[in-house]
């Protein structure tokens, strides 16, 4: 199953990253950082085709992304076990905050990431709904 699991989100990734940008060196879980969730407006609707960008504060390096129909984003960030603890900046719709990559460097086969919501200018991370969103993304 966890291969499977693997196996799928490396295809949604590729997909999802295109040719040419970061995500592509992101081939095992130990290797990213998945930061996902949704954009809506103060009313609660979907922001579709918004920008999202999440800005590593180590390197400087920006992940854009677009949101779908639904609002939803997916973006890979190149990180390492020695990325443990790494302020991430997540931008979309006029809302920016600041996160910290957190996960278990000792385990290599879970997907590591969090699921950051912007909501009418507030940004709210929901870092406990990120494994349940990611399958759903990749049940699709």
């Amino acid at each position: 199953m966890v291969r499977l699991l693997a196996g799928a989100l490396a295809a949604l990734l590729a997909l999802l990253a295109g040719p040419g940008t970061p995500a592509l060196a992101t081939h095992e879980p130990d290797h990213r950082y998945v930061v996902l969730g949704y954009v809506k407006d103060g009313a609660g609707r979907p922001l579709a085709g918004a920008t999202v960008r999440v800005v590593r504060a180590r390197t400087g390096l920006a992940y854009p992304a677009r949101t779908d129909g639904e609002g939803f984003y997916l973006v890979v960030v190149h990180l390492h076990d020695g990325d443990l603890g790494e302020t991430l900046t997540v931008s979309a719709a006029g809302a920016s905050a600041k996160i910290t990559a957190t996960f278990e460097p000792r385990d290599k086969r879970v997907e590591r990431g969090t699921r950051v919501d912007i909501e009418g200018g507030r940004v709210v991370e929901r870092r406990a709904l990120f494994a349940t969103t990611l399958k759903e993304v990749l049940d699709r």
